[in-house]
């Protein structure tokens, strides 16, 4: 797969505005500021084709990027308090409506902050994908800055509290590059045949 030929295709502030699924997608998720963007960049072997901002809460819509044969969906992050109750209904409507419509949904990747026990927000997302069948990899990003030992401690507990086998969790870091190359085979091995990791 040509990863860095990838181009932003478009955005989505609603769901009515959601174009219509017409390649495989693979869709990323997780809380405001876990580094969706930082992942997508690096995954892509570009430096800013979806804006890194240290600000939580900057991507409020669903964004687009094209490769040749495959869509990859950036969802809104999810959890950041500091935004209106209109905005975050906005929000929940706008990734609720993806989900509910005909896609040709390859696989969900959900990231999770390495360095935090996962969130209420992210169990709640995680039951959500879960329950509704969706194949799914976990995705523990900035792993690179935790100690060896905290990072022991981290990635033996991440099992227990969210539920999911160990083999089906990824330790990612966008600065060095762990898991970069294990997350594209993942990707590239949907592409094939459209089977849950999970």
């Amino acid at each position: 797969m040509k990863w860095e030929t990838a181009f932003f295709e478009g955005a989505s502030g609603t769901s009515a505005q959601l174009p219509s699924c017409d390649l495989p997608e693979v869709v990323f998720a997780g809380r405001s500021n876990v580094g969706k963007s930082s992942l997508i960049n690096k995954l892509l072997r570009r430096k800013s084709l979806a804006r890194v901002s240290s600000k939580p809460g900057k991507t409020a819509t669903i964004n687009f990027y094209r490769l040749e044969n495959i869509r990859l969906v950036d969802l809104p992050g999810y959890g950041f308090a500091r935004v209106s109750a209109e905005e975050k209904r906005r929000w929940a409507e706008l990734i609720e409506g993806y989900f509910a419509q005909e896609r040709d949904l390859r696989l969900v990747v959900l990231l999770i902050d390495a360095r935090h026990a996962p969130s209420q927000d992210d169990r709640t997302m995680l039951n959500f994908l879960m329950e509704g069948g969706y194949p799914m990899v976990v995705v523990l990003t900035k792993i690179d800055k935790l100690k060896p030992t905290a990072r022991r401690e981290r990635l033996a507990a991440f099992p227990n509290e969210l539920g999911v086998d160990a083999g089906h969790m990824l330790p990612f870091s966008a600065e060095t590059g762990e898991g970069v190359e294990q997350l594209r085979e993942i990707v590239e091995g949907q592409m094939v045949q459209s089977l849950p990791v999970t």
